[in-house]
């Protein structure tokens, strides 16, 4: 059951692909705390995903356009205003995707071609996106937007790739783009570093089950599930975030500030037999 905390509210989910998604999770329950949404994917994950199946479900209009294109996303803002009759209360950024990760390129043979797609897909259309949005003054005041993000971008990570520099990119275009949107038009814009997650983008890194094993040792909270990551994001999308903007704000249930817990002290007992020196 619903607070109605988004009541009234209108806005876009960029990046729900079916249901293991983090925008999936998130679309269902800006619904379901009474907003109006607008789905969009590009063209070629309309066709792979279940997204037409969501929008039915939840009411939503679907509209395709690539995050990459200038010309999709200036689109997308002014269709969605129409539909919406009015600006858009809030934004979920949650693209993220690596070629070199995918074809399993360590971080010291990158393809640098592919590389530029990294950081295009996962950080650069952010800033294409809030850029659009601007200057079409498609936000309303005090709307809040969020990037989902990841510690990768502070810490290194075996296997996360050139995906970690996209993230340490997009929390910077957090930061510089959210002093301007705030001042400007009092629009918020923060990241949300999520625990590693059982979705079809994680799960393409290499190691990926043994590392959610391994975050979900070390937090003293375990790891935030993609239903909890949704709640936390209909939180910032309402009224009661107004003053928190340009931050990376962790959701992983104590992970990035835990050095050894009990659970993971006790697990690597298992596996090593330490002898008093």
């Amino acid at each position: 059951m619903g607070h109605n905390l988004l009541s009234n509210k209108k806005g876009i989910i960029f990046g729900a692909l079916n249901e293991k998604s983090l925008a999936w999770k998130v679309a269902e329950k800006a619904v379901q705390e009474g907003a109006q949404i607008v789905l969009t994917n590009s063209p070629v994950a309309l066709r792979m995903g279940d997204i037409a199946q969501l929008g039915e479900r939840l009411n939503a209009p679907v509209i395709a356009a690539d995050a990459t294109s200038v010309e999709d996303l200036e689109r997308l803002f002014t269709e969605a205003q129409t539909l919406f009759g009015s600006q858009i209360d809030f934004v979920l950024h949650s693209i993220g995707m690596s070629p070199n990760v995918r074809k399993g390129r360590s971080y010291d043979n990158l393809d640098y071609a592919l590389m530029g797609k990294t950081f295009d897909v996962s950080a650069i259309s952010f800033h294409k996106m809030l850029q659009v949005a601007k200057k079409q003054d498609a936000i309303a005041e005090g709307g809040s937007i969020v990037a989902l993000s990841y510690i990768a971008a502070q810490r290194t990570f075996v296997g996360y790739g050139d995906m970690a520099d996209a993230k340490s990119l997009l929390e910077s275009i957090t930061r510089n783009f959210g002093c301007l949107y705030g001042q400007e038009k009092g629009v918020r814009i923060n990241t949300v570093s999520q625990s590693p997650t059982m979705t079809t983008a994680g799960s393409g890194v290499g190691g990926f089950d043994l590392f959610y094993h391994f975050a979900d040792k070390i937090s003293p909270l375990g790891n935030a599930s993609a239903e909890e990551c949704a709640d936390y994001c209909v939180m910032m999308f309402s009224d009661y975030t107004r003053k928190v903007t340009m931050q990376n704000l962790f959701h992983d249930g104590g992970f990035s500030t835990t050095g050894m817990s009990v659970n993971a002290m006790q697990q690597y007992a298992k596996s090593f037999d330490v002898k008093e020196q």
